[in-house]
C-alpha cells in the first residue's frame, strides 16, 4: 500500500507544480501587459500635450504655457513613478501617490483656471440674449455643459495614465453615476435666480414723438437677456403682472410685439433680444414732466448740381431732457458723406429687418445742440430716425420698476423716438 501511495502521489505533485508555473506565467504576462498599457497611456497623453504646445508656438498664440506646464509636470511625475516602482512595486498605493504628488501644482492650477473660465462663460451665457424657442432654452446649457466636460478632462487628463485603473473600478463608477443623478434631481428643485445671479431685464419707456411737444405713442417695452422668457418673469413677479394687467392666459404670441427698431437707442445691445413685448402707457405723465422733446431742424439745404449731390444742414435740439446718455441717428437712403468722424462713413447696418442704413451714436451734455450736415448723392429722400436715451424715469415707470423682486436686475430708461424725411 505504501509503494502504491508513493507511486500515485508523484503525478499529483507534478500537476501542482505545473499549475503554479502556469499561474506565475499568467501573472507575469498580466504585469507586462499592464506595464505596456501604462507606458502607452502615459506617452500618448504626454505626446498629446506636447503637440498642443507645439501648435500654440507655431501659431503664435499665447496660451501654450499651460500645455507646456502640463507636459513638464507629467514628465516629472513619470520619473518619480518609475523610481517608486523599483522600491514598492507597480501595484502599490505608494507608487500611485508618487505619480500624483508631483502633479498637484499642475492639477491645482487647472482647477483654478477651469473654475474661473466656467464662471466667466456662465455669466456670458446669461447675458448672451434670449434665443428663439424651442432650441433657445437649451443652447446656453449645452455650451456650458460642453465646456465643463472639456475642463474636467483637462484637469484629470494628466492623472488618467496611471490612476485610470483605480478610477475605473465598478464601485467608483456607480458612485459617480448615482451622485450625478442625485445632483440633477436636486438642482431641478431650486429656483434658478438669486440676488447673486439675477435675471436680467431691460425695461424701456418708449415715447414716439412728432415735433417738439406732441406724443404719438407711449409704451412700456420689456426684453430679457436670459433663456427664460418674459412669461417666466410674470409668473414669478405677480405684482409686476398685476400692474401691467397680465392675466393667467397671457402668452408671448398673443402680446404686442416690440419691434427691434424700437430698441435703436441701445444699439447694438438690442441684437441680444428676441420675443420682446410692449404694453400701453399713459401719455399725460410725460407731458407733465417734459416741456419740449428732441427734434431735428433743417438749417439751409444746399443743392450742389455740379457734383450731382445735395447737402442738408441740420440742427439737433435735445429739448427738456435732463439725464441724456446717448443719441442715436439711423440714416437710410443715398447717404454719400456726413460731417461726423472726419467725413468718413462707417459700414452699413441692416437693423430690424429694414434696408441698409448708417448708424451714428452721439454723446454730450444735454444743454447743447448738435449741428451737422448730411450729403446725398441723388435726389432721393434721406430718412433719419432719431432716438434719445434719457436715464430719468417718470413717476409711473419708476414705480413699476420698484415692483420687480430682488432677484431681477432691471436696466430701465426712457427712449424718445422720432422720424424725419429730408
Amino acid at each position: 500500500m505504501n509503494n502504491v501511495f508513493r507511486i500515485s502521489s508523484i503525478p499529483a505533485l507534478a500537476c501542482d507544480t505545473s499549475i503554479c508555473d502556469i499561474c506565475d506565467l499568467k501573472f507575469h504576462l498580466t504585469l507586462k501587459l499592464q506595464v505596456l498599457s501604462d507606458e502607452a497611456r502615459f506617452w500618448g497623453a504626454f505626446g498629446f500635450y506636447a503637440i498642443l504646445t507645439s501648435a500654440y508656438l507655431v501659431s503664435g498664440l499665447s496660451g501654450g504655457f499651460m500645455t507646456f506646464f502640463t507636459s513638464i509636470s507629467m514628465l516629472t511625475a513619470w520619473i518619480s513613478f518609475c523610481l517608486s516602482v523599483k522600491s514598492f512595486g507597480r501595484l502599490s498605493l505608494r507608487t500611485t501617490m508618487s505619480y500624483i504628488i508631483p502633479l498637484i501644482p499642475c492639477v491645482a492650477y487647472g482647477v483654478y483656471f477651469g473654475g474661473f473660465l466656467s464662471q466667466f462663460v456662465i455669466e456670458k451665457m446669461g447675458m448672451m440674449g434670449s434665443l428663439p424657442p424651442p432650441y433657445g432654452y437649451y443652447v446656453p446649457d449645452v455650451i456650458v455643459a460642453s465646456l465643463v466636460g472639456i475642463l474636467t478632462g483637462w484637469c484629470v487628463g494628466p492623472l488618467m495614465p496611471i490612476c485610470g485603473g483605480w478610477l475605473a473600478r465598478l464601485s467608483i463608477l456607480q458612485f459617480l453615476l448615482h451622485f450625478t443623478v442625485f445632483s440633477l434631481a436636486i438642482s431641478c428643485q431650486f429656483f434658478p435666480y438669486a440676488t447673486s445671479a439675477p435675471k436680467r431685464v431691460v425695461f424701456q419707456h418708449t415715447i414716439h414723438t412728432a415735433g417738439s411737444s406732441q406724443i404719438m405713442e407711449s409704451t412700456y417695452d420689456f426684453s430679457v437677456t436670459d433663456s427664460n422668457s418674459l412669461l417666466f418673469l410674470f409668473q414669478h413677479a405677480p405684482e409686476v403682472a398685476k400692474e401691467l394687467n397680465v392675466t393667467s392666459d397671457f402668452s408671448i404670441e398673443s402680446a404686442l410685439v416690440s419691434q427691434r427698431q424700437d430698441w435703436i437707442a441701445i444699439f447694438p445691445v438690442s441684437f441680444l433680444f428676441s420675443n420682446s413685448v410692449k404694453f400701453s402707457a399713459n401719455k399725460d405723465d410725460i407731458l407733465k414732466q417734459y416741456e419740449f422733446f428732441p427734434k431735428l431742424f433743417v438749417q439751409n439745404p444746399n443743392l450742389n448740381y455740379e457734383k450731382g449731390s445735395r447737402r442738408v444742414h441740420l440742427e439737433l435740439h435735445l429739448g427738456s431732457l435732463e439725464e441724456i446718455w446717448v443719441t442715436v441717428l439711423n440714416i437710410t437712403g443715398p447717404l454719400s458723406n456726413w460731417s461726423f468722424a472726419d467725413n468718413v462713413l462707417p459700414g452699413t447696418e441692416t437693423y430690424g429687418g429694414g434696408p441698409q442704413s448708417f448708424i451714428c451714436r452721439l454723446s454730450g451734455p444735454s444743454d447743447s445742440n448738435w449741428t451737422f450736415w448730411l450729403e446725398a448723392n441723388s435726389s432721393e429722400a434721406l430718412r433719419v430716425d432719431l432716438a434719445v436715451l434719457d436715464q430719468k424715469l417718470v413717476g409711473p415707470a419708476k414705480r413699476l420698476k420698484g415692483l420687480f423682486p430682488d432677484w431681477v436686475d432691471v436696466t430701465a430708461y426712457s427712449s424718445f423716438m422720432s422720424s424725419y424725411i429730408f
